[in-house]
């Protein structure tokens, strides 16, 4: 008895054995349509900035003598005419500036003492001797008298600055009355040292009269084009594409300016090339605050894949057909695009039957709830074909509904940490001297492009940056 059941059992075996099927129905082929993914919409980024006229103040505070003389001073004389003869000696306080406008003035108070004589000439003949030298500011308090420049800046498409220097006709605050019968100098003075500032003046016309400031805009547009590592969410590349500055205006010890990026951001999971591309010349300025940035986030099927494959592998499901029980197990869920508006999960299974059948479905987030779900699943037509001729029974919502229910994906988190990882890279020193302050007032995702190497989620985000200068580098 024992040994004609054990025969009925191997013979049972051996016939569930050969009604078992091998399904392996060919790749889905989705039908063409429109979809396609659209070239990114230049972001338009506008940044206020403030640069430090600090450094400028103290490039000036060095090419500005602190101390005039006339010319061979102490012994040497200036003649003024035949009758006359004076020399002079004038040191200046620290500078004073003022900034209003596109303009700003670099001043200061001069002090100077001055010594002179006269004498008796008839025809330009001297026909006296010098009389005794007569002062001013050397035994009493030095005669005092304001000095300035004015200076005008702006910046070109080549990214030159362009510093133009006025001299202002100096202001005397005191008179220099020489000798008992009170000769006035003055004049002859503040011509004296109108000479020595015009002379200052053209050294800073020949050193900073044009600054070229392309070294520093190109440092900052490499820096623009390499990718950076986001913590949990892969590589940003901010991919710049045009630069814009409008004219400076100066208050205080500060310029201020709006600089204008347009750029197509995108962040990636697998590292991106870094871009080289040619420094453009600045382009025309757009007045718009803050700024729209539209934002490609490339999610790889490996990854998506990988968070379903936790949730369903090794499921089970148990059918029924007629007397026969049949058993059905996911072994691994795949996903991808073929540049259609649907994804394919592919599903290897095993159980009853064994092999891999696809379902295909549309992606679309709910804005309320922050979840990417794959709606509308349903069996491609290529697996039914197969179904229909193999096993008609795994036609079940029961699967469909499990893969449903698991390939959701909560960009709730992916959201909040693209805020802070991105709000991290916005406040930065990204090279010496130039720091960045912003943040993102909220990000919207508006598109879903399951392509082929990628799923990809486009998003805007807008916020505030502000940009400062705090040092420039005259040397370059």
């Amino acid at each position: 008895m024992n040994r004609t059941l054990s025969l009925l059992v191997i013979t049972l075996a051996a016939v569930l054995t050969a009604c078992s099927h091998k399904i392996s129905p060919d790749k889905p082929q989705l039908a063409v349509t429109d979809f396609r993914l659209d070239s990114l919409p230049d972001s338009e980024i506008n940044i206020p900035i403030r640069i430090s006229l600090n450094p400028v103040y103290a490039m000036a505070e060095k090419q500005v003598d602190t101390l005039f003389t006339s010319p061979g001073f102490p012994e040497g004389w200036v003649m003024n005419g035949c009758d006359t003869r004076y020399k002079y000696s004038f040191r200046r306080s620290p500078l004073q500036l003022k900034a209003a406008g596109n303009s700003f003035s670099l001043g200061f108070t001069g002090y100077y003492r001055i010594i002179g004589s006269t004498r008796v000439c008839v025809a330009g003949a001297a026909v006296s001797p010098w009389t005794a030298p007569c002062s001013c500011g050397f035994d009493e308090p030095e005669r005092r008298v304001n000095i300035s420049f004015t200076n005008t800046i702006s910046l070109h498409p080549d990214y030159r600055m362009k510093l133009l220097t006025r001299r202002n006709e100096p202001q005397a605050l005191d008179k220099c009355e020489m000798c008992f019968w009170g000769m006035d100098v003055t004049r002859q003075v503040l011509s004296g040292l109108t000479s020595e500032l015009d002379a200052a003046k053209a050294e800073l016309d020949k050193s900073y009269g044009s600054v070229d400031l392309k070294p520093q805009f190109l440092q900052l547009w490499d820096q623009l084009g390499k990718a950076y590592k986001l913590p949990e969410m892969g590589w940003l590349q901010v991919n710049p594409q045009r630069l814009r500055v409008n004219n400076f205006y100066a208050k205080g010890d500060s310029l201020y300016a709006y600089l204008g990026l347009t750029a197509r951001p995108v962040i990636s999971s697998i590292k991106p090339v870094d871009q080289s591309a040619p420094l453009p010349n600045l382009a025309p300025y757009s007045r718009d605050n803050g700024f729209s940035v539209f934002l490609d986030a490339m999610l790889d099927y490996d990854s998506l894949s990988t968070v379903i494959n936790r949730l369903v592998v090794n499921k089970e499901f148990d059918f029924k057909k007629g007397p026969v029980r049949k058993k059905f197990i996911i072994r691994e869920c795949r996903l991808y695009g073929s540049g259609n508006e649907k994804l394919i999960i592919r599903i290897d299974f095993g159980g009853t039957d064994n092999g891999t059948v696809y379902l295909t479905g549309k992606p679309v987030y709910t804005k309320d709830t922050r979840i990417l779900e794959v709606k509308d699943l349903e069996f491609d037509i290529r697996s039914k074909d197969a179904l229909l001729k193999t096993a008609e029974w795994l036609f079940s919502r029961k699967i469909i509904n499990e893969i449903s229910r698991n390939a959701r994906f909560d960009l709730g988190h992916f959201i909040d940490s693209a805020k802070v990882d991105v709000n991290r890279q916005l406040n930065q020193e990204w090279v010496k001297g130039i720091s960045s302050e912003g943040s993102i007032t909220q990000i919207q995702l508006i598109g879903i492009y399951p392509l082929g190497k990628a799923l990809v989620i486009r998003s805007n985000c807008s916020g505030v940056l502000a940009m400062k200068v705090d040092t420039i580098d005259f040397s370059l």
